[in-house]
């Protein structure tokens, strides 16, 4: 065990990849503080954040014979956690939202059946974006985030940010005229 707690991170993740559980659990003990910090930072909620990591460490361990590249297997586990973050950011926004509507149009029927299907609209215009569009889409709209941290938590320079988000906006815009 102390051999493999001074292994690499490429080390570990090779070996986990063929199986071994106690490289797994190395690189899980090295790589959870800050991936439960960068999921709390995420969602806000650190009882948010425990979930996401934990449903991205599963993730892990049955993709770890996909990872390419076993030097970036912090940037890979901090990209499954932001896909997990996203889902949940989304899926918790479209509720709220959901519920705020039916609070204002319990009264109404028509503005009821309007705004749920508004929403059915939404998730499923965000549903055919490529994820690639839909990650930095939810992060700035739904998130709030910067382009800076979005860049961050997709592995790309702003630059590439602000284009996926444009390529993104345009698309929903479009689906979504008959709404507007």
């Amino acid at each position: 065990m102390t051999a493999l707690s001074t292994a690499t991170d490429a080390f570990l993740a090779s070996r986990a990849a063929d199986g071994d559980q106690l490289a797994f659990g190395v690189l899980v003990r090295r790589h959870a503080p800050f991936l439960v910090a960068f999921a709390t930072r995420l969602t806000g909620s650190r009882a948010d954040a425990d979930d996401c990591v934990q449903e991205a460490l599963i993730t892990a361990w049955r993709r770890l014979p996909d990872l390419t590249d076993p030097e970036k297997v912090r940037s890979w586990l901090t990209t499954i956690v932001s896909r997990k973050a996203t889902d949940r950011l989304r899926a918790r926004k479209l509720s709220d939202q959901i519920d705020e509507q039916m609070v204002s149009a319990k009264d109404d029927p028509e503005r009821s059946a309007v705004a749920s299907s508004q929403m059915d609209a939404l998730k499923k215009v965000l549903s055919e974006l490529p994820e690639e569009l839909r990650v930095v889409w939810v992060l700035r709209e739904v998130g709030g985030h910067s382009y800076d941290e979005i860049a961050v938590e997709v592995g790309e320079n702003a630059a590439t940010v602000r284009g996926r988000l444009a390529r993104a906006r345009k698309i929903v815009l479009e689906r979504m005229q008959d709404w507007r």
